[in-house]
């Protein structure tokens, strides 16, 4: 991943990098403080290999934001608080929806429906074509809203956000305390025929070459506590298969929870690119050049098919309960309606 903003130089320091750059501000986190400059920029671009980030800080790719200075040795330690700058060729994004709905503003705290498509940070692939970046560019870059949480960038629906400061800190403890109740709407392959809890702790992806894959993974070697409540609501069919629109509400919040429990209930979210089907077809997109629209062909869908459709909580600064819902967008509707 990428930093929170980018910006496009006007001039190229750097002769190999050709004229269209970006510069990705980045600030360490205090559970980064005190790594090597190397594994800290590994873990936050995680697309790309050692041997590349050491190519980048030798170029002088990596700077100290504050004096321009670069960085010379992949041993450099970093500070919490502190603040870099990665000189990179500016990408060409894929075109997504560049538009959100706000569906609740107050000083303190605004709730979204972002589509799906729309990134929320920026990453290898993406940059301008972000939800911050365009957040930035409507509401200029001091606008102050930090986000409580993240959506996947297929996952469309309710995302929130809270002013920087005091609300922002007691949103993210609503969330770690596990005070914001979760539900999200899918269409799954197959006819799910029950209501049912699904609680199987969650790791890295066991045997996957997908580096950010999840998978099921015992508490001994490192799982973690995950467990999702799945219930069907409708059946209907989509490329003459059944198909069952389902409500989950995770309550945990790991790392592609809904889908990784789906699929292992035997139900994986139509229009999935990475669990449910070979990953080997993922890999040929990402790795081998294959068009992405080729796959999307294959899967019927343009996006998977997972929304964020409520969330319940508690305002940052009054402490009411709200309930916040994005509508269920009309392309899955157009399969399955809401019941």
């Amino acid at each position: 991943m990428g930093g929170e903003n980018d910006m496009k130089l006007d001039r190229n320091p750097d002769t190999d990098l050709g004229t269209d750059i970006i510069a990705i501000p980045l600030v360490v986190d205090a559970g980064r403080d005190g790594f090597r400059l190397d594994r800290y920029l590994s873990s936050r671009f995680v697309r790309l290999s050692r041997n590349r980030i050491h190519k980048m800080i030798a170029r002088g790719r990596v700077m100290i934001a504050r004096t321009g200075e670069p960085f010379r040795k992949p041993a450099s330690r970093v500070k919490a608080g502190d603040e870099l700058l990665i000189i990179r060729p500016a990408p060409e994004e894929p075109d997504v929806e560049m538009d959100y709905r706000i569906l609740y503003e107050d000083d303190a705290l605004l709730a979204l429906d972002k589509p799906a498509g729309l990134p929320v940070h920026p990453s290898a692939r993406y940059h301008r074509h972000t939800l911050t970046a365009l957040m930035r560019d409507r509401m200029g870059v001091g606008h102050g809203w930090e986000m409580g949480h993240r959506l996947d960038r297929e996952t469309s629906g309710v995302l929130v956000l809270a002013q920087r400061g005091e609300p922002a800190r007691a949103l993210k403890r609503a969330f770690f305390q596990r005070r914001v109740h979760k539900e999200y709407l899918a269409l799954v392959h197959g006819s799910m025929l029950a209501s049912r809890s699904v609680d199987v702790p969650l790791g890295p992806a066991v045997d996957s070459r997908i580096r950010i894959k999840v998978g099921p993974r015992s508490l001994e070697e490192g799982g973690l506590v995950a467990d999702t409540w799945i219930e069907p609501l409708r059946y209907a069919t989509f490329r003459g298969e059944a198909v069952t629109l389902v409500r989950a509400r995770p309550r945990t919040g790991r790392t592609h929870q809904i889908r990784v429990h789906l699929e292992w209930a035997g139900h994986a979210v139509v229009g999935d690119k990475m669990y449910g089907i070979d990953e080997q077809r993922f890999l040929d997109v990402v790795e081998g050049g294959r068009p992405l629209q080729e796959l999307e062909a294959e899967l019927g869908l343009s996006r998977h098919a997972l929304h964020a459709h409520r969330l319940a909580l508690p305002h940052p600064v009054s402490g009411e309960q709200l309930e916040l819902e994005a509508p269920w967008p009309a392309m899955l509707s157009a399969i399955a309606d809401l019941p």
